[in-house]
């Protein structure tokens, strides 16, 4: 039973997602590429770069929305368009409600993760079913707030999140693209997942198990 996630937990966390954005950066590279520009894996491989270069100069005594600030300001710096502004705002936002806190309960954790998606959801102009970031974040961020309501425990409720991470990823694979190159494409945007649901399922999935395995970390 996990209750509570301490800013210092949350900074280990944020640095084992840099790390597994690295070790896939060539598979979302490769999904892009099906349907886009071929470069979503450089980018966020970027864009996360420059948050382990951010994070290793963070006093670990930050406050949870000063830690997201931070950061933010650092993806933004280096991927300035495409997925830059939707991280930045989604960290910001999440951070936000977790003002001036150096530990957060379940509630808030869900909070969180609901605030970033609505932001993503916000910033990108997008809506569910157009085949982006937004179609895992969105569905995954309200089943972590429908679970919190009666979970105190925060592993399972990012497990639950994470599955339905997973799910909704694989949905996008069947839709129709309506935002980006790759909406070019039309019906032959089918039959592919969406490099952008991609990492942002497996940015939720990381956040998860490292939160499982806080104490190795």
């Amino acid at each position: 039973m996990k209750k509570n996630l301490t800013n210092k937990e949350f900074i280990k966390i944020l640095y084992v997602i840099c790390d597994d954005i690295e070790k896939h950066k060539d598979y979302f590279s490769e999904l892009d590429r099906a349907t886009g520009d071929g470069d979503h894996g450089v980018t966020m491989s970027i864009g996360w770069t420059a948050v382990r270069e951010k994070l290793d100069t963070l006093s670990d005594d930050l406050t949870f929305d000063k830690i997201c600030m931070q950061v933010a300001s650092s993806f933004l710096s280096a991927v300035g368009a495409s997925a830059g502004p939707l991280y930045a705002t989604a960290l910001m936002r999440g951070g936000a409600k977790l003002k001036d806190l150096q530990s957060a309960n379940t509630s808030q954790i869900a909070d969180f993760f609901e605030a970033a998606a609505n932001g993503i959801k916000e910033r990108g102009k997008a809506e569910l079913g157009d085949k982006t970031m937004l179609d895992v974040w969105m569905p995954s961020a309200e089943t972590i707030k429908k679970t919190s309501i009666d979970e105190e425990n925060i592993i399972e409720i990012l497990q639950q999140g994470a599955l339905k991470a997973n799910q909704a990823m694989e949905s996008t694979k069947e839709m129709l693209s309506k935002k980006g190159r790759s909406s070019k494409l039309g019906e032959r945007s089918k039959g592919h997942i969406d490099p952008g649901a991609a990492s942002s399922a497996m940015i939720i999935n990381t956040f998860f198990e490292a939160v499982k395995k806080l104490d190795n970390i």
